[in-house]
């Protein structure tokens, strides 16, 4: 057998788990995983900040329902990337970070970008370690890909010393790691199962409440299925958006406050009772509403309120296995129709910032603009990076299929618009990748529509460039008053000639009847296009002062 050095053996590994590409900013002390990574045929795509490879592997792995793999060089190297690990964390995303080190005969001797780091990860990984030798790069790349993808994903993160890289192990240590994780799925406990559609079966106000996980999972057709033969109503967030259609009767999106407020039994699918969701307490849930939660991770169930039913079991198991039982009661569909109302009254109040002619823009003009656009450049795949403006586009933009949606998940930080992008696009070059997101967001990881350029990726960029912080400025004005509102404000970048310098392309529009066209030149252009909208600072205060929340 032949002899491989550590870092061919990292990339036998990653071969052998079926990643095709990995994410980087190269540094030496990992320079032996970029020579495996040629030799076993790895695309290797470098970006301009660790931060977005780590955040470009996070997308990676989400659109492939697998794992993204990030590699990084030491110290500082390492210490970039955590926003993006701590984000796939947050979001549990099964994100594998290989980070350099100094040589291991130097430990502790003060050698170049030497720095403790695996103890910086240990709070937001799953597993976060050395490894010691050449010989144990096999089974340490095993593991890492068994405890990111087991149970509830998360990121690992591997640190790998020079001399581990550099020195040599035999290539059958690689080849001996078979079967070295399940597939395995996690059915639900078929009691608890029962409960789940008793309950169902008398609710006169049920709610669905899908997240992340139906895509994860691979639950679309269940939950159609489930939707089509019971009706029940049923909302989305996360990864969870555009695993129904648009247009499914049992599909809402303007009512889940109303819906929330009123239900008596809400089924919640693989997404956590979190801020999103007021933590599952009231105001946000009815008093004495029933909960049944399905959750691969039973430490999930039960957290921040008590739970009627909780199902341990992933969400293509358990919809399937609820589906050909399901019923719900004649009352049901007053409820329904009750929603579909409340919809149609906030589409209305919706409208009228739709269809608003103010300069600058109003938020939701952009967002409208964007959705008639890109419904006929189809099957868009969409990035949301920002604030306001991106929670403006989730409230009108169609999302017509699943995986079609990607925003950064519970963390809530910026910076994932580019790098996110160019994994889509790296993914699927045809399918059209539109990144929504503010001024302030352009500014972490906006130099990597440089990388989007370089590889030949086209996107759409369009920035809502308010000149302002405005999800910070708006209610920092309101809480202390305006002399106050410090740290808010931002120059008017024209952030197209910004994307122009990168060797892309792109326009700047004030006037709302130039949005349209704008935008149809930027889905034709064919290179990475941005098209920076001056929109109005204060919109979103306005909106909300209407009794309509952003």
């Amino acid at each position: 057998m032949e002899t491989f050095t550590g870092g061919r053996l990292v990339a036998r590994m990653l071969r052998k788990e079926g990643v095709g590409t990995v994410f980087t900013l190269p540094g030496l002390h990992v320079a032996p995983i970029y020579a495996g990574c040629v030799d076993e045929g790895i695309r290797v795509v470098d970006t301009r900040h660790e931060q977005a490879a780590a955040h470009a592997a996070d997308a990676w792995a989400r659109l492939t329902r697998g794992a993204g793999v990030a590699i990084v060089t030491a110290g500082p190297g390492v210490t970039d990337a955590v926003t993006g690990v701590a984000n796939a964390w947050a979001a549990s995303v099964p994100l594998v970070l290989l980070g350099g080190a100094a040589p291991a005969f130097n430990l502790g001797r003060g050698s170049l970008q030497e720095m403790p780091q695996t103890q910086l990860f240990a709070g937001i990984t799953k597993w976060s370690e050395r490894v010691p030798s050449p010989e144990l790069v096999p089974s340490f790349l095993a593991k890492a890909f068994r405890v990111a993808r087991a149970g509830r994903p998360g990121p690992v993160f591997l640190e790998l010393p020079w001399d581990v890289l550099s020195n040599g192990a035999d290539e059958a240590l690689a080849e001996a790691q078979v079967r070295y994780r399940t597939d395995a799925r996690s059915p639900g406990d078929p009691a608890k199962l029962e409960e789940a559609l008793a309950l169902l079966a008398h609710a006169e106000r049920p709610v669905l409440l899908g997240g992340s996980s139906i895509w994860w999972d691979d639950a679309v057709a269940p939950l159609e299925r489930l939707a089509s033969r019971t009706g029940i109503p049923v909302y989305l967030n996360g990864m969870g958006r555009g695993c129904l259609p648009p247009d499914h009767p049992s599909f809402f999106q303007g009512s889940r406050k109303e819906a929330l407020a009123q239900a008596d039994v809400v089924l919640v699918v693989g997404t956590p009772l979190d801020f999103r969701v007021g933590y599952g307490t009231e105001p946000t849930f009815a008093p004495g509403a029933k909960v049944v939660q399905v959750d691969v991770d039973a430490a999930e169930i039960g957290r921040n309120r008590p739970i009627d039913v909780g199902i341990v079991g992933d969400a293509r198991s358990v919809l399937a296995a609820l589906e050909p039982a399901a019923r719900l009661s004649s009352g049901a569909l007053a409820w329904r129709a009750f929603l579909r109302e409340k919809e149609a009254e906030r589409a209305a109040r919706q409208r009228v910032f739709e269809e608003s002619d103010q300069r600058p823009i109003h938020h939701f003009r952009l967002a409208k603009a964007l959705d008639t656009v890109a419904s006929r450049a189809g099957d868009v795949t969409y990035v949301g990076d920002g604030g306001n403006v991106v929670a403006v586009a989730a409230k009108v933009l169609r999302v017509e299929k699943p995986g079609r949606w990607l925003d950064p998940g519970p963390l809530g930080c910026l910076g994932v618009g580019a790098p996110f992008a160019i994994a889509a696009k790296l993914l699927d070059p045809a399918r059209p990748v539109c990144v929504v997101q503010g001024d302030g967001a352009f500014g972490l990881n906006g130099m990597d529509y440089d990388t989007a350029v370089r590889f030949g990726l086209p996107m759409v960029v369009v920035v809502g460039n308010d000149a302002a912080w405005g999800q910070i400025l708006i209610p920092q004005r309101g809480l202390y008053g305006e002399d106050h509102a410090v740290a808010t404000r931002l120059a008017p970048t024209r952030y197209d000639r910004v994307v122009e310098a990168l060797g892309g392309k792109g326009e700047h529009v004030e006037d709302p009847a130039d949005l349209v066209p704008a935008l149809e030149r930027a889905f034709a252009s064919g290179t990475v296009y941005c098209v920076d909208v001056a929109i109005d600072p204060e919109a979103a205060a306005a909106a909300g002062a209407a009794g309509y929340a952003v």
